[in-house]
């Protein structure tokens, strides 16, 4: 959370000194703002520390009255005056309607630029979204640790780490398991809006009122299918620390249920892949190791799919996961090609070999390579024997069809061998008559006849950059088309 007014005051570099609002010093300072404007309110959010030295009241005192009246209105965290720059001290009119409207009041003397106090609370704000950060970090380690004994300690760390209570319900809304125990006490009702969440889907979660109490639940789900739920209350999870920690209880506790689910013969399976995914679990994270012991070794691929065999059983090391509409599998990088055809039903994407942090990428990659294989009719096709870079985004059946039209007047022509072989040199030599003629093995006069017949021919205007950039792309899709087919 943002610095206090106090903890700045306790700031000895600073030199502040509270005049009014003895009883604000616990207020949060968002952010700090200098404006020397009559109005600034229009400019602020609330909760800043404004500071002034007052310029334009030097020829004429206005109505600080209505001055601080605003600021109070606007809830701001304080008035930080700078004195002995434009005045010698804080004018009394300002100390007056600061203690009329409950503001706090800090003097700021001439040793301390405003911009310290900036950086100051720059400096807290960091320090504290830091320690958050090494906090979030630790919590979700001692979750990790705690899954490995069961679900119920992974409900009773996630109680203790938030401060509230936490249920973790079944299927029909029976308490499993509740840390404190009385709150197994609020499951009954919660039933209505489980009922709900069943018919929302199950991704869906939902935040109510209940008791006097805000209540959040969520599904915990694996394989499309809400194997129980979680509700936490009894404090606000509004910091994004909070939900990272609440959403790794959840991946954790899908983990659980799926493992001890009837008929699965191997630990974590969809579930946490699932929760890679999601990015809801770091298997690179120091506290990840039993994690880590469960899946497959770096490097390893991901194939994509639109389902899966349900009758085939999976090789130890992989998981298979129904993911955001398609079945998604990984698998450590020397898997036999073979497996994924089991496995897997309809067109395979495979991704390059890579690590853990570039899961999301490796599925992007096997999603293209699917979307490729499907185009072109193949069981299986691999990202790595795609075209690269936009060249990719074209090597499909559209693409083909836009690059024959655009070199359809050549086509046409006897000589269309050399003219495309010409126009390729000449574009890759950026037009240097002698560097493209050395290439094609031919006299740069030879060249400039061909290039010549070319620009009779093209409807464009081969000076034109954008012209010259689509003959280019054409001359590459055709091209990678050419490889496919010889390799088939």
């Amino acid at each position: 959370m943002p610095p206090t007014l106090g903890a700045l005051l306790r700031t000895p570099s600073l030199r502040l000194r509270l005049l009014t609002g003895q009883d604000r010093t616990h207020r949060q300072v968002e952010w700090v703002a200098v404006s020397e404007l009559g109005d600034p309110t229009p400019y602020l959010a609330g909760g800043e520390l404004v500071l002034t030295t007052g310029v334009r009241w030097v020829d004429r005192l206005p109505d600080l009255r209505a001055y601080v009246r605003r600021l109070a209105e606007r809830d701001v965290a304080g008035i930080g005056f700078g004195v002995a720059v434009n005045f010698d001290d804080t004018p009394e009119e300002l100390r007056e309607a600061a203690e009329e409207f409950g503001v706090a009041l800090v003097e700021v003397g001439r040793q301390t630029p405003f911009m310290a106090v900036g950086k100051e609370v720059s400096r807290l704000l960091a320090k504290e979204e830091y320690e958050g950060l090494t906090r979030a970090f630790t919590a979700q380690r001692e979750l990790t640790r705690a899954a490995l004994t069961g679900s119920s300690a992974v409900v009773d760390r996630l109680a203790r780490e938030l401060g509230g209570w936490v249920l973790l319900l079944s299927p029909d809304g029976a308490p499993w398991h509740a840390a404190p125990a009385g709150a197994a006490a609020r499951a009954p009702r919660l039933a209505a809006e489980l009922t709900r969440l069943r018919g929302a889907g199950p991704r869906a979660s939902v935040s109510v009122a209940s008791a006097g109490d805000r209540v959040s639940v969520q599904p915990l789900t694996t394989g499309g299918r809400a194997r129980g739920y979680l509700a936490v209350g009894g404090v606000r999870v509004s910091g994004s620390d909070d939900r990272t920690l609440v959403n790794a209880a959840v991946s954790l506790l899908s983990l659980e249920l799926e493992r001890s689910a009837p008929g699965r013969g191997s630990k974590f399976r969809s579930g946490v892949l699932s929760a890679l995914l999601d990015g809801a679990l770091d298997p690179l994270h120091p506290g990840a190791a039993d994690l880590r012991a469960v899946l497959p070794a770096e490097p390893v691929v991901v194939a994509v799919a639109e389902r899966a065999d349900p009758d085939t059983p999976l090789p130890e090391g992989v998981l298979v996961a129904r993911h955001e509409g398609r079945t998604v599998l990984l698998a450590a990088a020397g898997t036999e090609e073979s497996v994924f055809g089991e496995v897997l039903l309809g067109p395979v994407g495979l991704s390059s070999p890579g690590g853990y942090p570039d899961l999301a990428a490796a599925r992007s990659q096997a999603e293209r390579a699917m979307a490729a294989a499907a185009e072109q009719d193949e069981a299986l096709q691999r990202f790595d024997q795609l075209p690269g870079g936009l060249l990719g985004l074209l090597a499909n059946p559209a693409g083909a069809r836009l690059a024959d039209d655009l070199l359809a007047p050549i086509d046409e022509q006897r000589a269309a061998p050399e003219l495309l072989a010409s126009l390729r040199a000449y574009l890759a030599a950026s037009g240097r008559w002698d560097a493209a003629a050395e290439q094609l093995g031919v006299h740069r006069h030879t060249l400039r006849y061909r290039m010549r017949r070319i620009r009779e021919l093209l409807p464009g205007d081969l000076d034109d950059p954008d012209h010259r950039t689509e003959l280019w792309i054409a001359l590459r899709v055709r091209e990678a088309r050419s490889g496919q087919q010889g390799r088939s």
